[in-house]
């Protein structure tokens, strides 16, 4: 398969439902040509690499996005979490195991976030297990 249909596959395996503005399409209003060298890069090289399984690369880039509060990109990566089937008690899990990391802050606007997603997805409010 070529990078470009790499690059395809792998954004509408992550981001198919995504209602915000993409990463693509604001670097694109800026600068088409890199925008989809970057595309290509981080989307059809890095993340449809297959060294580990598509739920194992977002669970550790939430546990990243989390303890580098970065909200924005966190929120993209919690909707691709659970496109690749990560369930929401696994992205709990990582999320409160980065607390210990992070601090409780970092891992109180996580939460805050993911219940925004999952509100969205209609999964909110979680059912016990």
């Amino acid at each position: 398969m070529d990078i470009v249909d790499k690059t395809k596959k792998t954004a509408e395996l992550y981001f198919n439902d995504i209602k915000e503005e993409s990463p693509y399409k604001l670097w694109k209003s800026f600068d088409k040509d890199l925008a989809k060298d970057l595309s290509l890069f981080i989307t059809g090289q890095m993340y449809a690499r297959e060294k580990v399984p598509h739920r194992v690369r977002q669970l550790i880039t939430i546990a990243s996005l989390t303890v580098l509060v970065r909200p924005e990109e966190l929120r993209l990566h919690l909707h691709a979490a659970l496109n690749v089937g990560c369930t929401p008690e696994e992205i709990t899990e990582v999320i409160f195991q980065t607390s210990v990391y992070g601090g409780m802050p970092a891992t109180n606007t996580a939460l805050k976030i993911f219940k925004s997603v999952l509100e969205a997805k209609g999964l909110w409010p979680l059912q016990p297990e």
